[in-house]
């Protein structure tokens, strides 16, 4: 088999393993009880991450220069990048969303790239000598991870809006990672059914704190009284009674469940994010010495 048609087999695969990976994860958040529906979905992106690896391979060892000097190759690297990001966000986080927002997106590139481009477009071409450089591979390359960084973490962020449904959350971000917990502690000069959370390291230091008003059959003060650890980020519904008397609030309340899980998808996100900025601005002035030496 020459690599060209290995190509044209690794890009149907891609998609192929890519669509029903989406699949895999879409079942796997409306049924969350079926068992081995989230190490399947872990297995389909790295399997696509694979493929994709292995077509950008062929083609580098067909072409003789590094596959991001067209639309077709480009797109497959970006589909590698954001599949990439998608295992370390997941393996970060435990939660299929992730997937559930990235494996769309991955699909779809993938999808463009080989059943919409036409094959003149696909195939490959000598460079033209003013990208004969290896501040093109470095510039596209950076650039190309930089979009794949940021694209994941604003799906991330997306689906921490879906999972919190507009309520009123209160972020109290930190850099303490995976140390921080949360802890409850009453407040003995407050109203009956006031609780304290602290985000607290290493069991004694506490890193920040933020007063919850709710009644403590409510789910707030089950997921305080709770002895989970929560990954960095204290996040807690806020609100916040008009009077002393007691009133019924028609919002709906979010669960600890739905808590703990948009918890997670913030630091995921902020993090991602705050990677793909670096990458881009590397990228940046990467591009700008290539074009000052082209």
């Amino acid at each position: 088999m020459d690599l060209v048609t290995l190509q044209n087999k690794l890009d149907n695969i891609s998609f192929f393993v890519l669509f029903v990976t989406m699949l895999i994860y879409w079942v796997g958040a409306a049924f969350p009880k079926i068992p081995y529906l989230s190490p399947l979905g872990i297995s389909g992106m790295a399997t696509a991450n694979l493929c994709t690896a292995t077509l950008l391979g062929a083609r580098w060892l067909e072409a003789g220069y590094f596959p991001i000097s067209n639309l077709y190759e480009s797109l497959f690297f970006l589909t590698w990048g954001i599949t990439t990001v998608h295992l370390i966000a997941e393996n970060m986080s435990r939660s299929r969303l992730v997937g559930v927002a990235t494996a769309p997106v991955a699909m779809g590139i993938t999808a463009f790239a080989a059943l919409s481009l036409p094959p003149d477009m696909q195939e490959s071409a000598p460079l033209v000598p003013a990208l004969k450089s290896n501040w093109l591979m470095m510039h596209v390359s950076i650039m190309m991870l930089s979009y794949a960084t940021l694209m994941v973490g604003a799906l991330v962020a997306i689906a921490f809006l879906v999972i919190t449904r507009g309520q009123n959350v209160e972020l109290r971000g930190s850099s303490v990672g995976t140390g921080g917990y949360r802890s409850k502690n009453n407040l003995p000069n407050n109203l009956p059914g006031n609780s304290n959370f602290k985000l607290q390291r290493n069991g004694n230091d506490p890193i920040s704190q933020a007063v919850v008003t709710s009644d403590t059959s409510s789910p707030l003060a089950e997921l305080g009284q709770s002895n989970a650890a929560s990954t960095t980020a204290v996040l807690d519904l806020v609100t916040t009674p008009d009077s002393p008397l007691p009133s019924v609030s028609t919002a709906p309340t979010l669960s600890p469940q739905r808590l703990s899980i948009a918890d997670t998808l913030d630091n995921i996100s902020y993090r991602i994010i705050g990677l793909g900025f670096p990458l881009l601005t590397i990228g940046i002035i990467a591009g700008a010495v290539w074009a000052n030496e082209a």
